[in-house]
C-alpha cells in the first residue's frame, strides 16, 4: 500500500523528523515505524483470524498513531474510540464489531469478557522483531471502522477499506496546496473521522500532526498558548471550531505566521466565518469541502476566494473529486437536472463497502452504479455550474458542530430515563446552521422541587450513553407531546410550543 510505503520511506530518509506531536509528547518519524512495526509483530502472535477488527482505545498520545499501524500492517481494520465515550457504548462497540482485542493507549484499566486488553506502554516492544509487509491490510480489505450515530438507539460500524484511504490520500496531497514536510493541525478526536483528513495527508507527505488535546481545547488561555508555539502551516477543523477562536483579537495571521491553508470538512462552512479568516489571515488559502464517513472524510472541494466571496449567499461545497461522481436524485430515485434540488448521491472509490454486521441497513443506503459503489447521503443539495451545494438533511440526521448524529439515536436514550414519559429534540438554527439541541420533555413522576435538579439528572442519566457532544443543551418541561392527525409526533407544533 502506497500509504504505508511512504511512511516506511519517510523513516528511512528523514528518520528525525516529527511524525507526530501533542502537548508534552513528540514522536519522530523512526520511532513511528519501528514501534508500529513491533508492536504488529506482538499482534500477529496472537494469531487472530485475517481482519478480525482490533479496538484501540485512547485519546492523543503518542501510542495512538504507533497502534493504528500496527493493527494495519498486520492485517487488522483498527476501531478508534476516544476516552470520552460512555463505557456502555464501547462495550456495545467491542461487542458488535466481534473485536478480539482491545489496545488501551491509557493509564487506566479495562476488562472485558473474554476479550485480552494490551497497554501498549507496559509491553517491551524492543525484544520483539518487525514485521514485515507480507501481512499488511490489502487495498479492498478494511483499513479503519469508524461507529457513528444510528437512529435505533446505537452506533453504526463504517467499513474504510485501504482503497478508499489511498484514494482520499492522493488526491488530498496531489490536488491541495500541501507540500512535503507540512505542519498539520489535529483538531478532531481520532473517533471523528474529520482527524483522517490531516492524519493520512500529513504522514504520507512526510509532514507533521500537531494535536490538540482535549484539555488544551477546553481552556482558551492554553489553546492560544499552544497555537502560538505550534508553527502550524495547515489549519484542518470544523468551521465551529475556528469561530470559537474568534473571540480572541489576536487569533489572526501574527500568531500563527507560517500559516498557509485552511481546510474545513464536518459541517456548514457559514459566509460569515470565511470573510473573517480572510481579514485575520488574509496571506492564508481557505478550502471548503465535503463528505460523509461512508465516503472516506470528503468527496469535493472549492476555494473560498474574494471572488467567490462577492457573489454567494451559501458557499458551495465544491466540486467533485476527480474519480467520483455526484448525483442529485428525486424521492424516485430519478436524475434531477441542474439546479433542482434532491438527495446527494455519491459514487466511486471513496464510498465504504458497508456497515459492519449491518447487512440490512447496508442495502438501504448503499449500492452500485455504473460498475462503482454508491451512497445515499440522506443530504439535500443541487449542482449548479459543476458546483456541489449542500442544504442540510432529508431525514433526522443533523450536523453539529461538526459531529454528525441521529436525532433518533438521541430521542431513543432521552426516553430510556426513568426521569422521562416522553421526549423529542428540536435542533436550533436561527441562522440555518444548528448552534445547540432542546429536548421538550415530558416528566415522569419525581422528586426534585426544581427544574434545574431535574435536568441535571437527566444529563447525568444521558452522560452514561451518550458522548457530551450529543446530550442537549436546554431542557424544556411540558405536559404532552403534539401529535398528528395520523398519529405521529406533530414536530412543527411542538418546536412552536418551545419557542413561544
Amino acid at each position: 500500500m502506497k500509504l504505508l510505503t511512504r511512511i516506511a520511506q519517510h523513516a528511512a530518509s528523514n528518520p528525525e523528523q516529527t511524525a507526530f506531536r501533542t502537548e508534552d509528547q513528540v514522536l519522530n518519524y523512526e520511532l513511528l515505524w519501528d514501534r508500529s512495526s513491533r508492536l504488529a509483530s506482538f499482534i500477529h502472535a496472537r494469531q487472530l483470524g485475517r481482519q478480525t477488527p482490533i479496538v484501540v482505545y485512547g485519546h492523543m498520545g503518542t501510542d495512538i498513531p504507533v497502534s493504528f499501524l500496527a493493527c494495519v500492517q498486520a492485517g487488522h481494520p483498527y476501531i478508534p474510540v476516544d476516552a470520552s465515550i460512555p463505557m456502555e457504548r464501547m462495550r456495545y462497540i467491542v461487542e458488535k464489531s466481534g473485536a478480539e482485542l482491545v489496545i488501551n493507549t491509557t493509564d487506566s484499566s479495562l476488562e472485558f469478557d473474554n476479550i485480552a486488553v494490551l497497554h501498549v506502554s507496559a509491553l517491551q516492544l524492543e525484544t520483539v522483531e518487525p514485521i514485515g509487509d507480507e501481512y499488511w491490510v490489502q487495498p479492498d480489505e478494511v483499513f479503519y471502522i469508524i461507529y457513528t450515530s444510528g437512529s435505533t438507539g446505537n452506533p453504526k460500524g463504517v467499513q474504510i477499506t485501504a482503497a478508499n484511504l489511498q484514494s482520499f490520500t492522493n488526491w488530498m496531497t496531489g490536488d491541495f496546496p500541501l507540500e512535503q514536510g507540512k505542519v498539520f493541525l489535529n483538531q478532531a478526536p481520532f473517533s471523528f473521522d474529520l482527524s483522517v483528513m490531516d492524519f493520512y495527508p500529513a504522514l504520507q507527505s512526510g509532514g507533521s500532526v500537531h494535536a490538540l488535546e482535549k484539555d488544551v481545547i477546553n481552556k482558551p488561555k492554553l489553546l492560544f498558548e499552544n497555537l502560538s508555539r505550534s508553527a502550524l502551516q495547515i489549519w484542518t477543523s470544523t468551521p465551529s471550531f475556528v469561530q470559537m477562536c474568534f473571540p480572541n483579537p489576536d487569533f489572526n495571521e501574527k500568531m500563527l505566521p507560517e500559516l498557509e491553508v485552511f481546510l474545513f470538512c464536518g459541517e456548514v462552512l457559514p459566509l460569515a466565518v470565511a470573510k473573517e479568516l480572510k481579514k485575520r489571515f488574509p496571506r492564508a488559502r481557505i478550502f471548503n469541502t465535503y463528505g460523509p464517513t461512508e465516503a472516506t472524510v470528503a468527496v469535493t472541494s472549492v476555494e473560498i476566494t474574494e471572488e467567490l466571496l462577492a457573489k454567494e449567499k451559501a458557499l458551495p461545497v465544491g466540486y467533485p473529486k476527480p474519480d467520483m461522481r455526484i448525483l442529485v436524485v428525486d424521492e424516485s430515485g430519478n436524475l434531477l437536472p441542474e439546479g433542482e434540488k434532491g438527495e446527494l448521491i455519491l459514487a466511486g472509490p471513496s464510498v465504504s463497502k458497508g456497515y459492519l454486521g449491518e447487512p440490512l441497513l447496508t442495502e438501504n443506503a448503499f449500492g452500485i452504479i455504473n460498475g462503482m459503489n454508491a451512497y445515499r447521503t440522506g443530504d439535500a443539495g443541487f449542482i449548479q455550474d459543476g458546483l456541489v451545494y449542500c442544504q442540510g438533511r432529508l431525514d433526522y440526521q443533523i450536523k453539529l458542530h461538526g459531529y454528525r448524529m441521529e436525532l433518533e439515536e438521541i430521542e431513543f436514550h432521552l426516553n430510556q430515563s426513568d426521569y422521562i414519559k416522553a421526549a423529542i429534540v428540536i435542533p436550533h438554527a436561527p441562522n440555518e446552521e444548528i448552534e445547540y439541541l432542546i429536548a421538550a420533555v415530558v416528566p415522569a413522576d419525581h422528586d426534585f422541587e426544581k427544574e434545574y435538579k431535574l435536568t441535571a439528572a437527566i444529563r447525568k442519566d444521558l452522560a452514561l450513553r451518550l458522548p457530551a457532544y450529543m446530550i442537549p443543551r436546554k431542557f424544556t418541561y411540558h405536559t404532552a407531546i403534539p401529535m398528528t392527525m395520523n398519529g405521529k409526533v406533530d414536530r412543527k407544533k411542538m418546536k412552536k410550543e418551545v419557542f413561544a
